[in-house]
C-alpha cells in the first residue's frame, strides 16, 4: 500500500508581483511504513513538498493522494479533520505549536484532549514521549522557560501523541546539538517501527540520513536523486529532465554547455567547454583575516541565573570585543539562548552585572533598555522575523525609518548593506519569495544597517543547507573584522565555529 502518490505535482505561488513556481512536476510515492528523508538546498521546493501533504496548501496542478485522501481537494473542515486524527506535522518555525500560557504536558496532550481521550491516558501519553526526549522533569513548565532545543523536542512530542498515520517534519532538528539531534531522530524512527508509521522527514542534518529507508534529493521543484541501500541514482523525470549533482560536474570537468551522445550503455555528456560547473548563486566568501580584538563592547560579570530549580548560569564571566566573533556553544538547554537575551537586555540576571557599551543594563527601565539596543545592539533570533509581504530592502529600509531616518536616505542605506550581503539583485524581490538562507542575510543586513555595535546571532543556520550555512557564517565573519562589530553566535554548528575568534563552552 502506499502511503504517499504524488504524480506530476506543481505548486505555483501567484502574487501581484508575479508568479514563483515552489514545485515543478514533482512525483514521489511512498509506501506505508517507510521513512523517507528529503534533502535539497535551501529554496528547492522541500517545505511546499510537506505543505501539500499536510493539505496546508493545494497542488496548482497534479495530483497529491496521502493516506487514501485526495488532500488537494479537500474542504478547510475535511483537511482540518484529516491533519487532526491521521497527521503529525513538525513545522520548522516550533514555537507556533506552543501555546504559550499552556504547560509543556498540556501542550503535548493538546491533540488527544480535544479528541476526548480519558485524563490518565493522555497523562501517560505525555510522560512517555518527554522521557523519550530527555525531558521527565518539564511538565510543569511553560514554554518560556525552555531553550528553543527544548521547545522544538516539545513540539515533537505533541505532533506525535496521538499516534498518527503520517508524520511530516521539516526540520525537527534544526535547534539540537548532535546528541539531542540524534535522540530525536532515534525517537522518530521508533515510532516508525513499533506503530507502523509512514515518515518524512525534510533535514540538511546528515544525521538524519541513518534513520532512512530511502533517501530523496530535491532541486528546482523536482526529485532529482534517489539513495537507497547506500546506492545513488539519478532520477529521470518527465521528458527527459535530469538533474546532474554539482559536484560531479567539478569532478568531470564539465562547463555549463554539454553534448549528449547515445551509447551501448546509456546517455554520455561531454563539456562544450568552460572551466567547470556553473558556480554556485551563492559562492561561499573565503574567511576574512583574523582581526586585532578592539574595545569591549559588552560583558558578563559574576552573572547568575537560574529558572526555577533549575540554574543555568552560577558566577560566570564573559567579554565580548568588537572585531571578533565569539560564538557560545553547548547542548540544547545549556543556556546558549539566555545568554544572548541577557546581553539584549530582554532577560535579567538574578545576580552580577551585564554591560553593554560599559552601561550596566540592571539599573535601566525597559524604556532606557529599548532605547540601548535601537543604539547599540543588533538581534537576529532564531526566526528573522521579516514582513514578508515587504521586499528585502523595504524590511532593511523599516529598520531605519523607525530610527527616524529619512526614507530616501534609509532606502539607499537598505540597498547598500543588501548589496554587502550579497542581495544587490534580490533587494526588489518579496521576502516570502526568497530562500532561507537569502532571508537569514536579510535579517543581519537590517540588524547591522543602524550601526550596532554589538550583533547578537541566535542559531542562523540551524535551518540552511550547508552551502547557505557556509556563506551565513562567512558574512557574519566579515561583519566582525570588516565592520568592527562583536558579534556574538549562539550555535553548536561546526560551521560556524570554524569561522569563530573565540569560543565559550557552556554546559
Amino acid at each position: 500500500m502506499k502511503a504517499v502518490e504524488l504524480r506530476d505535482v506543481f505548486r505555483v505561488h501567484r502574487t501581484p508581483w508575479g508568479d514563483a513556481a515552489a514545485l515543478q512536476g514533482l512525483t514521489l510515492d511512498v509506501d506505508e511504513g517507510e521513512t523517507v528523508v528529503v534533502l535539497g538546498p535551501s529554496g528547492s521546493g522541500k517545505s511546499t513538498l510537506l505543505r501539500v501533504l499536510a493539505a496546508l496548501e493545494p497542488p496548482s496542478a497534479g495530483v497529491a493522494r496521502v493516506l487514501g485522501l485526495d488532500v488537494g481537494h479537500l474542504s478547510g473542515r475535511a483537511a482540518a479533520d484529516f491533519r487532526a486524527s491521521k497527521l503529525g506535522f513538525v513545522d520548522q518555525h516550533y514555537q507556533r505549536a506552543l501555546p504559550p500560557d499552556l504547560s509543556v504536558a498540556e501542550i503535548v496532550t493538546l491533540q488527544l484532549a480535544l479528541r476526548g481521550a480519558p485524563r490518565r491516558e493522555r497523562l501517560e501519553r505525555g510522560a512517555e514521549l518527554l522521557a523519550a526526549v530527555g525531558l521527565p522533569e518539564a511538565g510543569d513548565r511553560r514554554p518560556a522557560q525552555l531553550s528553543g532545543g527544548e521547545q522544538q523536542r516539545v513540539a515533537l512530542c505533541a505532533a506525535l501523541a496521538h499516534r498518527p498515520g503520517l508524520l511530516l517534519a521539516d526540520e525537527p532538528t534544526g535547534e539540537l546539538d548532535a546528541a539531542n539531534a540524534g535522540e530525536v531522530f532515534g525517537l522518530i524512527r521508533q515510532m516508525a517501527a513499533d506503530q507502523g508509521t509512514t515518515v518524512i522527514v525534510v533535514s540538511h542534518d546528515p544525521g538524519s540520513t541513518r534513520i532512512a529507508d530511502r533517501v530523496v534529493h530535491v532541486r528546482d521543484g523536482r526529485i532529482s536523486e534517489e539513495v537507497v541501500d547506500g546506492r545513488s541514482g539519478l532520477v529521470v523525470g518527465r521528458g527527459g529532465w535530469v538533474h546532474v549533482p554539482a559536484a560531479l560536474l567539478e569532478q568531470a570537468g564539465v562547463g555549463s554547455r554539454v553534448v549528449g551522445t547515445a551509447t551501448a550503455q546509456g546517455v554520455l555528456l561531454q563539456s562544450l567547454g568552460g572551466n567547470g560547473a556553473t558556480p554556485d548563486p551563492q559562492p561561499q566568501e573565503p574567511a576574512a583575516p583574523v582581526a586585532e580584538p578592539g574595545a569591549v563592547a559588552a560583558e558578563l560579570v559574576g552573572v547568575r541565573k537560574a529558572f526555577g530549580s533549575r540554574i543555568v548560569f552560577d558566577g560566570i564571566d564573559a567579554g565580548f570585543r568588537r572585531g571578533q566573533v565569539t560564538v557560545v556553544a553547548g547542548r540544547s538547554g545549556s543556556g546558549k539562548s539566555t545568554m544572548l537575551f541577557m546581553l539584549a537586555g530582554l532577560e535579567r540576571p538574578d545576580a552580577g552585572a551585564v554591560l553593554v557599551a560599559g552601561q550596566p543594563l540592571s539599573p535601566l527601565d525597559r524604556a532606557q533598555l529599548a532605547d540601548l539596543r535601537r543604539a547599540q545592539v543588533g538581534v537576529v533570533g532564531q526566526d528573522p522575523g521579516l514582513v514578508a509581504f515587504l521586499t528585502a530592502r523595504e524590511n532593511v529600509a523599516m529598520a531605519l525609518t523607525v530610527r527616524g531616518v529619512d526614507p530616501e536616505q534609509a532606502a539607499a542605506i537598505a540597498g547598500e548593506r543588501l548589496a554587502s550581503v550579497g542581495l544587490a539583485e534580490r533587494a526588489g524581490q518579496l521576502v516570502s519569495r526568497l530562500s532561507a538562507g537569502e532571508r537569514q542575510r536579510v535579517a543581519i543586513a537590517r540588524a547591522v544597517a543602524p550601526g550596532p555595535q554589538l550583533l547578537l546571532v541566535d542559531e542562523p543556520t540551524s535551518r540552511l543547507d550547508e552551502v547557505s550555512a557556509r556563506g551565513v557564517a562567512a558574512l557574519l565573519r566579515r561583519e566582525a573584522h570588516e565592520g568592527g562589530l562583536a558579534v556574538v553566535c549562539a550555535t553548536h554548528d561546526p560551521v560556524v565555529l570554524e569561522q569563530a575568534d573565540e569560543a565559550i563552552a557552556l554546559g
